[in-house]
């Protein structure tokens, strides 16, 4: 489960997804930080998207506040459908990508938690599947969040290495570049399909 991550610049972001965000955001980001994520707007043309700044953790319509986001910044795909906290940006198809240059994941091995940083092999930016909310708060503030989509990864090459060792190993759903829009179109009925590990020889430590 990821909840550390590195966030790219904005000139990388425009650079590697076409798109730009005036408003600030935060580059090293936890649960409850304000991050960037790119969704497909509502009524949007062919291939158009945008990235607006959200909180790291899905506020569900029913949320108090946003502490809630310090226990929803992952979503298990095989339980994502069920859980009331995203049951209904799945079931409304409310996908997008989260752009992240790094993850950070804890590694066991040693007997104490040492974070290790993990970026693509190319040295790209990479692209998490995730689901986005509105939510208002007391003030009446829409707020948007975000939440990364994980899948087991018990058998993965390099994600099996993280987390303690009694655990269930997890991984975000990293996106092949080439299916970035189809993810952001993508039906309800059709989200499966793009829950899938990530080749290890794709990932480097560091």
């Amino acid at each position: 489960m990821c909840s550390h991550y590195e966030a790219p610049t904005p000139s990388r972001l425009k650079l590697s997804f076409g798109v730009e965000l005036h408003e600030p955001f935060q580059s090293d980001l936890w649960p409850g930080h304000t991050g960037a994520f790119i969704r497909r707007p509502a009524d949007a043309e062919q291939g158009q998207v945008e990235a607006l700044p959200g909180i790291f953790g899905l506020l569900p319509f029913w949320a108090k506040d946003r502490k809630l986001s310090r226990h929803t910044y992952n979503a298990r795909s095989e339980t994502v459908a069920e859980k009331p906290s995203f049951r209904d940006a799945w079931k409304r198809g409310r996908h997008c990508i989260i752009p992240a240059s790094a993850i950070y994941e804890p590694d066991w091995r040693s007997g104490k938690a040492v974070p290790v940083r993990i970026s693509r092999a190319d040295g790209d930016v990479m692209g998490i599947a995730g689901l986005w909310e509105s939510w208002q708060d007391a003030t009446g503030q829409i707020v948007h969040s975000y939440t990364m989509l994980t899948l087991n990864a018990d058998a993965h090459p390099l994600m099996r290495n993280f987390h303690r060792p009694d655990d269930e190993k997890r991984m975000v759903v990293i996106l092949p570049k080439g299916l970035y829009p189809d993810w952001l179109n993508a039906s309800p009925a059709n989200s499966r399909q793009f829950i899938r590990q990530f080749p290890a020889e794709h990932l480097r430590i560091g």
